[in-house]
């Protein structure tokens, strides 16, 4: 009995492990211009091949640092392909993520290698790294990393043209973290964007990545930038074997061989200081990762040191055994600061013992996450784009207002703080040798103020959806080739005080209520449209019914017609039915005989009138 129970207890306790076993995060990698998935070494990391991208061109790669994954080919986007091009990848689980871009230069024949591509990256509508000059000879430059939470099923990734170089994109990561991951504090959550700025392995000799480090995967396979010295004759390394405690530990999974190595200031420099360019006005989240690990500090007390940051105290009288619990023990501390200034100083400064230690250090910039376009009329700005045939160069793609450094060409946008939305109030795309129609999704930018279409060669009638649209003042169709009457529910616009309707195939009766507005000091211009008529300065109109009269003549005229066709068939097949049934009654065996007899007794009639008696011939003769 006691085995069994034993048993029994043991098989619950296995299926309790399995039901609350993590699963493994959500990965996916892409190797930019890749036909085939690709698998590269020490890891055998699976890298799937091109897709989700809104134009761009495949071509062979150069990778600009050792830090880049070697993959051979990449995507690049030149200007022709429009502003802005995004790979939007689908199917992501809501999470928190981190999304890494690696950049790199093209290898084909009349490429400028000396040129480099100097572009802005943005995820989700927001803007996390613009290429500085000279950033193919920094490392720590050639990718952009940031953690975000990606919450409506995708993840957007745009790269924005700013006129020097052509955008290249040599491999994507979204890799899952934990949701707790990084958090800093009371303003941490779904509408902040924590972008990399520096992590630094301290007294480490080789760049490298958390795959090779061993770490759990829902740390998000971080690169750790080696650093042998903060400066000359400041510092010297001390590293270990050993096992590191509470290191790999909710909710950030750090690697235990980032605490094997540490950075330990002199005697004749006690003060390590690291200094760093970041940008001015920004916010940072800051932090510090220690271990004791060094030998000859036996006790509590031996070392303790302040942590300056541009001078100012962040954390004071820092022991690392008293507060990690022992040797061979993580401690990480974060804090958060403003920097004012184009320089990020930190300085750990001795207290007791004479010298400070640091493992390792990572700096985040604190990004507010742009708030995002409102998705009806990003939708009707997509059906825009598809039924003007849109040129290539004006991109549209991504969101058309964030980042606000680069909205979209000719859609104006205004944010509406009600909604807590961005939202389209002018459309400008005068011009610009458009061939398509208007389509009626138009209406749903029910924000628009403005519409310029002129000079272009829109077809099709102009929709009567567009009187929807209350904002609306300025409605400028003029030189194209819309065709039809105009829409009676443009005089509904009670806002509408600019309406250039000229130079276009219209006809008809211009609707009363917009003449009536003539009278209001309104701007409207229906000339050049010879089917017009109706109002002062077009041609008068003959008389003619109305649209529903036509339609009830129309219709009367079908039905009258079709009881003539009914009648005339009717009277035919009637005929045909009486001449059907007289040859039937001529055919049939008495119908023969009784006219036989009838004959008979008509020829014997016919001979008794030619008979004459005796009497009638008159007296014999003996």
């Amino acid at each position: 009995m006691l085995r069994f129970l034993l048993l029994w207890l043991l098989i619950n306790c296995f299926l309790v492990s399995l039901s609350s076993a993590r699963p493994q995060p959500f990965a996916m990698r892409i190797s930019c211009g890749a036909r085939n998935d690709v698998h590269t070494s020490p890891t055998n990391t699976r890298w799937h091949k091109d897709f989700a991208y809104t134009g761009g061109i495949p071509a062979n790669a150069t990778l600009p640092s050792y830090i880049s994954p070697p993959l051979k080919t990449l995507r690049y986007f030149p200007m022709y392909t429009g502003p802005e091009n995004c790979y939007i990848i689908n199917r992501v689980p809501k999470g928190h993520y981190s999304v890494r871009i690696f950049f790199g230069l093209v290898n084909q024949t009349n490429f400028d290698h000396d040129t480099e591509p100097l572009f802005d990256v943005s995820v989700e509508g927001t803007q996390i790294c613009s290429l500085k000059s000279g950033w193919t000879n920094l490392d720590e430059q050639t990718f952009a990393e940031a953690l975000v939470f990606l919450m409506d099923g995708s993840a957007s990734l745009c790269f924005h043209s700013t006129g020097h170089g052509d955008p290249a994109i040599l491999a994507i990561e979204i890799l899952q973290i934990d949701e707790k991951a990084y958090y800093f504090g009371p303003d941490w959550g779904q509408g902040v964007i924590l972008r990399t700025t520096r992590r630094l392995s301290c007294g480490a000799g080789k760049p490298k990545f958390d795959a090779d480090y061993n770490g759990d995967n829902w740390g998000g396979d971080r690169f750790w930038s080696p650093i042998k010295t903060f400066g000359q004759q400041s510092d010297h390394i001390i590293s270990v074997e050993t096992s590191i405690k509470q290191a790999s530990i909710l909710p950030n999974f750090y690697p235990e061989a980032l605490y094997r190595s540490a950075l330990v200031s002199t005697d004749s420099q006690p003060d390590l200081t690291y200094l760093m360019d970041v940008d001015s006005n920004r916010n940072y989240s800051i932090w510090f990762h220690f271990a004791e690990i060094d030998a000859s500090i036996k006790n509590v007390g031996q070392r303790i040191f302040n942590i300056l940051i541009n001078g100012n105290v962040e954390f004071e009288d820092v022991d690392i055994l008293k507060l990690s619990g022992g040797h061979y023990t993580a401690l990480v501390l974060n804090t958060t600061v403003a920097v004012n200034g184009r320089t990020l100083t930190i300085t750990f400064q001795p207290r007791e013992g004479s010298h400070a230690i640091i493992n390792a250090i990572e700096v985040f910039e604190i990004v507010s996450a742009e708030v995002k376009t409102s998705p009806d009329e990003v939708r009707a700005l997509r059906s825009l784009k598809k039924a003007l045939a849109l040129p290539v160069r004006f991109g549209w793609n991504g969101d058309p207002c964030v980042p606000q450094q680069h909205p979209w060409s000719g859609a104006d946008c205004q944010y509406d703080r009600a909604g807590n939305k961005w939202v389209i109030d002018g459309l400008g795309l005068d011009n610009q040798g458009l061939m398509g129609f208007l389509p009626n999704e138009t209406s749903h930018l029910r924000h628009l103020q403005s519409i310029n279409l002129s000079g272009n060669s829109i077809h099709g009638p102009i929709p009567a959806s567009l009187g929807t649209i209350t904002k609306l003042e300025v409605l400028d169709l003029s030189y194209n080739f819309f065709n039809g009457s105009i829409p009676e529910s443009l005089g509904q616009l009670t806002s509408l005080r600019t309406l250039n309707l000229n130079g276009n195939s219209l006809s008809g009766r211009v609707p009363a209520a917009l003449g009536a507005r003539l009278l209001h000091r309104a701007s409207f211009n229906f000339t050049d449209n010879a089917g017009l008529c109706g109002i002062p300065g077009l041609p008068a109109c003959e008389p003619h019914l109305s649209p529903g009269a036509k339609i009830g003549i129309a219709f009367g005229t079908l039905i009258i017609f079709l009881l003539i066709i009914t009648f005339a068939v009717c009277c035919w097949k009637r005929r045909q039915n009486i001449l059907r049934a007289q040859n039937a009654a001529r055919d049939a065996p008495y119908a023969k005989a009784r006219i036989h007899s009838s004959r008979d007794i008509q020829m014997s009639k016919h001979n008794q009138g030619h008979t004459r008696t005796p009497t009638e011939n008159g007296r014999l003769i003996p």
